[in-house]
């Protein structure tokens, strides 16, 4: 699951990168060598095809492929631990991560991007980078980067994990205050660090209320109306048996019916597809849904709806 939604308002192109991190600085004839169709580390929930570049008195570049939602944690959600395993197993003695590249495969959704991403991190400790930001680089300039035929698909080596019982879907409604803090990583500018807790009390008794921002998407409305919206399509959607597959469309219609605005139809929608909806987790804090659960404890909403991964047994 990735936490890809809605673009915010005139989002422009990323800067190119200048100094030690622009890509014709960091160019050099590399070989490839490793090629680890299934890499995965002891702690990582993930694996991946890992392409890694190397030369003498270069900096390695690491090229990661993933197919989503059947390896396990994402590469976008996971890439400081992916970066930092990397790192620790094949170029420990470098003083710096490797150049970070990765390409989340889509199978089953044809018109979702394929893109390759580059990701330059902020700092970082010994195997431990952070503060990952996100950038497209296009196959000829990261085989340009690397000196050498960079492959774009999963690999011939790819091994399907073995199938697990599927669990059961359930939304339910949920108390915003006891989400885990989140750690945006997509919108620094207006979301630096999360909510603390003293924070999140204050907006609990306090409400944020108030007009739509223009920083990004998850900013864009009103979340009390939305989750009021949703406990409503909640409440609606038991009462007639709507199935989990279903609930995306009903609450569609629902916001229809109710005169909701675009955004808000689109943040309701959210909350109700299998794909986008807010997933807690008791391992990671979040399978899904950082920035909307981070928007609405800044706003001080008091519930909202959750997906649950129940199992049948």
């Amino acid at each position: 699951m990735t936490d890809d939604l809605p673009a915010g308002p005139a989002s422009q192109p990323a800067p190119r990168l200048q100094g030690p991190d622009d890509l014709h600085a960091l160019s050099a004839p590399r070989r490839r060598s490793v090629d680890d169709h299934m890499f995965t580390a002891p702690g990582l929930s993930a694996t991946f095809r890992l392409q890694l570049f190397t030369a003498d008195g270069a900096r390695p570049v690491a090229v990661a492929a993933q197919i989503a939602g059947a390896e396990g944690m994402s590469l976008m959600n996971g890439v400081e631990r992916f970066a930092g395993a990397v790192w620790e197993r094949h170029c420990p003695a470098e003083d710096q991560p490797p150049v970070w590249v990765e390409r989340q495969l889509w199978p089953d959704r044809p018109r979702q991007a394929t893109r390759f991403r580059r990701v330059v991190f902020a700092g970082a400790e010994r195997y431990r980078p952070r503060s990952p930001k996100w950038s497209a680089i296009t196959h000829d300039q990261l085989q340009g980067l690397v000196g050498a035929p960079v492959a774009a698909d999963r690999g011939a080596g790819y091994v399907p994990r073995p199938a697990e019982p599927e669990p059961l879907l359930v939304f339910e409604e949920f108390a915003v205050a006891c989400l885990a803090r989140p750690a945006p990583f997509r919108e620094p500018g207006c979301m630096p660090a999360g909510v603390r807790w003293w924070r999140r009390g204050l907006r609990q008794v306090v409400p944020r209320r108030g007009g739509a921002r223009t920083c990004c998407w998850y900013h864009g409305g009103d979340w009390h109306r939305v989750t009021a919206m949703a406990l409503q399509v909640l409440q609606s959607s038991r009462a007639q048996s709507v199935s989990p597959d279903g609930m995306e469309e009903f609450a569609t219609a629902h916001a229809a019916e109710a005169g909701a605005t675009r955004w808000e139809t689109e943040a309701l929608a959210t909350l109700f597809s299998i794909a986008d909806a807010i997933q807690p987790s008791s391992g990671t804090g979040y399978i899904n849904g950082q920035h909307r659960s981070q928007a609405m404890l800044e706003a001080g909403v008091r519930r909202t709806v959750v997906l649950r991964h129940v199992d049948e047994t």
